[in-house]
């Protein structure tokens, strides 16, 4: 008689895009419903999605407004081919796939149908850096650095439900293309606390502090403000200044914040090369700034797969690992 004995495996349920803390507010779909409440008022706007509906709260879009509602199958190239096609007959269309797709397989009708002609096309990308356990193939870890370097679009990488939520109908208005990292499901909603209104283009302080000063993004801003409470608790005095909108970049605001003899942070769900990191230190420099800035963000390397908190603790992502850091640097 031979006897077998089982591997625990990891639940999917931590592989995927859950990254809310236990018990956190959140809010269901913001994407979907905040798309619905815009095409209530704007009958222009349309929605595509390639075979990924579901996966990027498209679905919600869908049920409301069949008749403009759009499903391109497995084909990334097409939706965006015809997404370019919408907006030249005057139409608003939002475009949703994953974040990899759309940066890695449809990079150049992104570029030569959207992005110069400047077309009103809304790109919205699911799972935005390190938000699922899927591994290299979904992990979209440099769609930042691939597409800071096209001319006439915008980006956007929203923190909570509130960024969301107030981001859709404003890129709904903007004249040209824009992408969206969308987090998707139940998303945290963390930035009603701070008398905060998403501006395009806009950095906004949400905290002050006299020691240290992060500079963040997506859902690092979330992750920012736990570790500057943890912080507070070592008597270190830190600000938050989250800037949405990684391009254009409002470098005003930024440059304002990080040049005082506080310690100057960058947070990121991105790699360190090419996304907000770079951006700061640039304008940084651009200015004329002597001021060193220290990055926190995911490494110049394909990432392991599994789940979500062994990966954000991995590669110094979650509120421990931001607070040791912070901790390292002051010392």
């Amino acid at each position: 008689m031979s006897t077998t004995t089982s591997t625990p495996k990891l639940k999917t349920s931590a592989m995927i895009a859950s990254f809310a803390d236990p018990g956190q507010k959140t809010a269901p779909t913001p994407f979907g419903h905040a798309l619905v409440k815009a095409a209530e008022e704007n009958d222009r706007i349309v929605g595509l999605t390639a075979d990924l509906g579901k996966y990027t709260d498209m679905h919600i879009f869908a049920q409301a407004f069949p008749e403009r509602f759009f499903q391109m199958g497995m084909a990334e190239q097409l939706l965006f081919g015809a997404a370019a096609g919408f907006a030249e007959t005057g139409l608003v269309p939002f475009a949703s796939t994953y974040s990899v797709f759309a940066a890695r397989r449809a990079y150049d009708f992104l570029c030569l149908d959207i992005a110069e002609p400047n077309l009103n096309v809304n790109i919205v990308g699911g799972l935005p850096g390190l938000t699922t356990g899927y591994g290299p193939s979904h992990q979209a870890t440099e769609d930042m650095a691939i597409f800071r370097g096209m001319p006439n679009l915008t980006i956007v990488d929203p923190c909570d439900s509130v960024d969301i939520e107030q981001a859709v109908p404003q890129l709904a208005a903007s004249d040209g293309p824009t992408y969206l990292r969308l987090l998707r499901g139940k998303v945290p909603t963390v930035l009603d606390e701070y008398d905060y209104t998403f501006e395009l283009g806009k950095a906004k302080e949400l905290r002050g502090g006299t020691d240290v000063v992060f500079i963040s993004s997506g859902l690092m801003t979330m992750r920012a403000l736990q570790a500057a409470d943890a912080l507070a608790k070592h008597k270190v005095d830190v600000a938050v200044v989250h800037t949405p909108t990684i391009k254009p970049f409002d470098s005003e605001t930024v440059l304002g914040a990080i040049n005082t003899n506080r310690l100057a942070v960058t947070l990121e769900n991105h790699s360190v090369v090419g996304g907000l990191f770079e951006t700061v230190a640039s304008a940084t420099v651009r200015a004329g700034l002597g001021k060193r800035v220290v990055p926190i963000g995911l490494p110049d390397e394909f990432l392991a797969a599994g789940a979500l908190p062994t990966l954000h603790d991995r590669y110094g992502l979650s509120i421990d690992k931001i607070v040791a850091t912070v901790l390292s640097e002051l010392d």
